[in-house]
């Protein structure tokens, strides 16, 4: 009998380290409210602020980090903490506690956008024609302010946390590439936060389940025969045949999809021609598809090939349909693990108050490559609030005009280090109720 007793036990190990499984402790929520304590720190608040000021004044597009990432490495060294880098050619991967099991894994993306930024202050994009219109510099703040404060505990830390620098969220998944690359191999868990500028500074929104939709890109070449505009007889116009493709479009939504079933088929791209009177020889059309399943994007990839390869042979035109696979890779949907949920309830509420915590966060359309990771790895997804209490009406994220409140800092970084280290307490808290189970039973 003891040699089943403990070949039970051997089983349960093993489970475990695959399994996240949560119980609620006075002792974690003193640490997370502690963090908080230590983020507002003046010498702490100010440091994070050169931080991101420096990261917003120099801009890098995706996979073109190499500064912000030098700049991630020389923090990292001052703080004493290890990291692998290159990890998916700009990315870095830092390391903190003991260096052993469990693992997990706070992840900042690092990328700008191509936008020229219209705010008007002192630390305004020095390059031109990009700008941090996404809060990934912020991202990459408080990541780093929550490796400060991992660090002064790192004793108390009943594992290892790893720390994620992404490259290239914006249309280059780099989670993608960071998987690939094995780095995170043995991490058991994995969280992320964005800046949100609608929801106020000091609050939090989540949810179990979808939270963010997948997405495809598509661009479509419609060829007829260019002539005069006086005379469309002798021409085939893949104007008109455009035009007819992008209304039967809007039809896979409207007459095919579910309406109970989220789905988008947006079409922003129109080019063709250059002349008042000239018909052109083609037209080039393109946009996006999001939808909160695999199967769904899958179907409305297909359905858009054969709605514009039909339309267009109607109109006399052939056409051909790219899905940009390569250069811009379809995101799934970010899809939140229902026990890191329960873990987020309890951490922010303690953190920020349960009135400031919003655990039925409205599923919206935009997409994350974060999703990546939840594919391989349970992972959760966070909407930080960043809107100050100025009387000026919030910019959306990838506005020129997109202005988000430093005093956020504190609550990211806190949220951050204070999810980290919960989760491999509790971890290591529920083994512990296992193995003194089975001890109790020998």
């Amino acid at each position: 009998m003891c040699f089943f007793k403990w070949f039970n036990l051997f089983i349960i190990f093993h489970v475990l380290a695959a399994t996240p499984i949560f119980s609620l402790t006075d002792s974690s929520n003193q640490v997370s409210t502690n963090f908080l304590d230590n983020t507002n720190k003046p010498e702490v608040f100010d440091w994070m602020v050169k931080i991101r000021r420096k990261i917003h004044e120099n801009p890098e597009l995706r996979y073109e980090e190499v500064e912000t990432s030098k700049l991630i490495r020389e923090e990292l060294d001052k703080l004493g903490i290890p990291y692998k880098y290159p990890v998916a050619i700009t990315g870095v991967i830092g390391y903190i506690g003991t260096g052993s099991s469990p693992f997990v894994a706070i992840r900042a993306d690092m990328d700008a956008l191509p936008i020229q930024e219209m705010v008007e202050w002192d630390h305004k994009s020095k390059v031109p024609g990009k700008m941090h219109a996404c809060g990934h510099d912020a991202h990459v703040t408080m990541l780093l302010g929550a490796a400060n404060i991992l660090k002064q505990h790192e004793k108390e830390i009943q594992g290892t946390v790893v720390l994620v620098f992404q490259p290239a969220e914006e249309g280059g998944a780099g989670a993608k590439k960071i998987l690939d690359a094995g780095a995170l191999e043995n991490v058991t868990a994995i969280f992320a936060l964005h800046v949100m500028p609608d929801i106020p500074l000091g609050e939090a929104a989540s949810r179990s389940g979808p939270i963010l939709a997948g997405s495809g890109t598509f661009e479509a070449i419609i060829s007829g025969k260019g002539g005069h505009a006086a005379i469309p007889q002798h021409s085939i116009d893949p104007v008109l045949a455009a035009s007819n493709v992008i209304i039967s479009l809007q039809h896979l939504v409207s007459r095919e999809a579910d309406p109970l079933d989220p789905q988008v088929v947006t079409v922003a791209k129109f080019q063709g021609g250059g002349a008042f009177n000239v018909i052109p020889d083609y037209v080039t059309i393109g946009g996006t598809f999001r939808a909160f399943s695999r199967e769904k994007l899958d179907q409305l990839k297909q359905r858009i090939k054969q709605v514009v390869i039909g339309q267009a042979a109607v109109q006399r035109c052939n056409a051909t349909v790219n899905f940009l696979d390569e250069t811009r890779p379809s995101y799934p949907p970010t899809v939140n693990n229902g026990d890191l949920h329960k873990l987020f309830v309890d951490v922010a509420g303690n953190l920020l108050g349960t009135n400031n915590v919003n655990i039925e966060k409205t599923p919206i359309m935009a997409a994350e490559d974060f999703a990546f990771y939840q594919e391989v790895i349970p992972g959760y997804f966070i909407m930080l609030g960043v809107k100050s209490a100025s009387p000026e009406p919030h910019q959306s994220l990838h506005s020129p005009y997109l202005k988000i409140s430093e005093d956020a800092l504190p609550y990211g970084a806190a949220l951050h280090a204070s999810l980290a280290t919960s989760y491999l307490l509790r971890y290591q808290q529920d083994v512990a109720k296992v193995v003194g189970k089975y001890h109790d039973e020998l």
